[in-house]
């Protein structure tokens, strides 16, 4: 199954459509990129395979997809650090190179799917950390990812396994 999203006004949000569903969704503060590059702040245009699922077990139960899930620990993070070797995977914290800390006071990474960008191999600098997460309540621009609300993205969760892909739009058209 390809999931399909949408950039609209203000390119900062969009829509997600799988199936016969259309939700809301935020991406990232510099809109959709075919030229992704770390730190941009854009969402990366393209066809990204969904990976596997991470969830927060004191905040809610394995979100039943076919999709490989875990829960994530206070120790886990991801590399943003393109000079590391471990660029664009998951790190145990601490850890001494710059990072993502994936257990979060706020609720957007309470369930995350890993995305399939630049991670075969990772190119330094092309960009990391891509995931879909659960959105801010106001919808606010993400970092570069795909957010959508928890509700929305546990409904997506359950129809989704192996081999389904998140195809993003450079455009409305």
């Amino acid at each position: 199954m390809d999931i399909l999203v949408i950039p609209s006004a203000p390119p900062t949000s969009g829509t997600l459509a799988w199936r016969d569903t259309t939700v809301v969704c935020a991406l990232g503060r510099g809109g959709v990129s075919a030229d992704k590059r770390e730190g941009d702040g854009t969402t990366p245009a393209g066809l990204m395979p969904l990976r596997y699922v991470l969830f927060r077990p004191d905040r809610l139960a394995a979100p039943p997809s076919r999709l490989p899930v875990r829960p994530i620990t206070p120790q886990d993070g991801w590399c943003d650090d393109p000079a590391r070797s471990e660029y664009n995977r998951p790190v145990s914290l601490p850890f001494a190179g710059h990072h993502e800390v994936l257990w979060r006071a706020d609720r957007v990474y309470d369930v995350i799917v890993v995305l399939g960008w630049n991670d075969a191999p990772a190119v330094p600098d092309k960009g990391s950390a891509i995931f879909m997460h659960v959105a801010r309540p106001d919808f606010s621009p993400t970092e570069g990812c795909v957010a959508l609300t928890q509700d929305d993205l546990l409904r997506l969760l359950a129809d989704c396994g192996p081999g389904d892909r998140l195809k993003v739009n450079l455009s409305r058209s």
